[in-house]
């Protein structure tokens, strides 16, 4: 079932089986936040299960870092705007990864990570990545990272 994410009234729908559910659900209302304020854009989210295509796509620009979590995924998200393809995908671990690509050849394309409040760094990132923080009022403190993405996956 689809949920329109209120950055207003933070709620746990759809990550309620994570430890982290709280913070996550912050860290979810953090992200529509930023696109609704960016580009009016009203962040919903799917299970994931209900969208293994957009999935498939976050994990396969993963495994250009070898990058590949073993963790449950619990909703996704997958949208156009501002010329670009952005996709986020919500772990029960706390963990959440997003898609930036740029449709036109040439623009900037990017995978972020973003760690729930209260989480260890996960061994796929150890040593391979610095993780800065950000403090967020909806999230608490958020560490993030990123890589630029060199192939092309449409």
């Amino acid at each position: 079932m689809a949920y329109k994410v209120d950055f207003k009234n933070v709620a746990t729908i759809g990550l309620g089986s994570s430890p982290v559910a709280e913070k996550l659900a912050g860290m979810r209302a953090h992200e529509a936040r930023y696109f609704w304020n960016k580009f009016k854009h009203e962040f919903i989210t799917v299970p994931a299960a209900d969208d293994p295509d957009t999935l498939a796509w976050i994990e396969s620009i993963c495994q250009e870092r070898d990058l590949v979590f073993p963790y449950q995924p619990l909703e996704v998200t997958s949208f156009e705007a501002g010329g670009n393809r952005y996709a986020c995908v919500f772990y029960e671990n706390g963990l959440a990864v997003n898609v930036l690509y740029g449709l036109e050849e040439g623009a900037k394309r990017a995978v972020g990570f973003k760690l729930s409040d209260g989480m260890e760094i996960p061994a796929e990132f150890e040593g391979k990545f610095k993780f800065a923080k950000q403090r967020s009022t909806l999230a608490g403190t958020i560490r993030g990272t990123f890589f630029i993405i060199k192939g092309t996956y449409l």
